[in-house]
């Protein structure tokens, strides 16, 4: 439907509907659109088991920035591509080059700053699936390590196959886990003892272990199925208001640093004007007459 349009009930599905292609100029990501208003990123780094290097960190936040803003995209699913693992985490040769760069300033201030944009960088790089609007769905399996638990974290619905395995490996790489970890593994599982326990240790956990402690919501036999399951999943959210799951996200994500009464003001400012909205009229009429789904305009 073209942007502007108004919404109407019709007999054709939402997920039949026509959308633009996603961009594809990244290096160590590849987009692609398996249903309507749903972006498919994969991971492209194969042969580096999907380690970030500086150029994924770049591109991650591209990626998802631009994905934010696009009106052909509702919803995410996140993958580890054709990978052996989901991500062996940081890239060690990067980081090599990266101590190569130091070893050339002499200052202490100076290679200060430096660690400071690399930091905020790879900080934001995460970050970009929380700030993202669209709901992202990330779907793990064999090794997810290191930037890896980072990166789930930030995302909203996770997934993994039987065979997945976590790790915090941070601290025995010699450094404390900088890019999102620390903040957010304790909010999702909900247990401050068990993200000290693994964060502390940097001890591997299964896929059982992160389904009971809910760091995951579902585990599949194979990548196949899991990928399969996280299209459908991510194509039924598409088809639901924008403006609704939009609003569902930015409050929710919103209320994990803020009081409850704090959360209640601010879905309150946001649907004086949501409410507003002809998706909510559609969307009850559909209710009422259990006919066809709403077809929404593109937010």
């Amino acid at each position: 439907m073209i942007s502007g349009q108004h919404s109407t009930i019709m007999n054709t599905p939402a997920r039949t509907l026509c959308s633009a292609s996603p961009n594809n100029n990244f290096e160590t990501l590849k987009l692609s659109r398996p249903e309507s208003f749903v972006t498919h990123v994969e991971f492209n780094r194969p042969k580096q088991l999907n380690a970030f290097n500086k150029r994924m960190w770049i591109e991650l936040g591209e990626c998802f920035s631009q994905l934010h803003n696009d009106p052909d995209c509702r919803a995410i699913v996140l993958s580890g591509g054709s990978s052996k693992h989901f991500t062996a985490g940081i890239d060690l040769m990067d980081m090599m080059q990266l101590g190569q760069q130091l070893s050339e300033i002499e200052d202490t201030g100076r290679k200060a700053r430096l660690f400071e944009g690399l930091i905020k960088l790879y900080q934001d790089s995460i970050s970009s699936l929380e700030r993202c609007y669209k709901p992202v769905i990330v779907t793990v399996h064999a090794a997810c390590v290191g930037a890896g638990v980072d990166l789930i974290t930030a995302a909203d619905i996770r997934l993994c196959t039987k065979d997945a395995w976590f790790q915090v490996k941070e601290v025995d790489i010699g450094m404390a886990a900088d890019v999102g970890t620390l903040q957010r593994l304790p909010k999702v599982i909900g247990s401050q003892s068990l993200a000290r326990e693994l964060c502390l240790t940097a001890r591997k956990f299964q896929s059982d272990e992160a389904l009971s402690c809910g760091l995951v919501s579902n585990v599949f036999q194979s990548r196949e199925e899991m990928i399969e399951k996280a299209i459908q999943l991510a194509s039924e959210i598409a088809q639901k208001s924008p403006i609704a799951v939009q609003g569902t996200k930015k409050n929710m994500v919103y209320s994990l640093d803020h009081t409850n009464q704090e959360g209640l003001d601010h879905i309150r400012e946001m649907n004086m004007n949501n409410l507003q909205s002809e998706d909510f009229i559609n969307a009850v009429m559909a209710q009422q007459s259990k006919g066809d789904k709403p077809v929404f305009a593109k937010l």
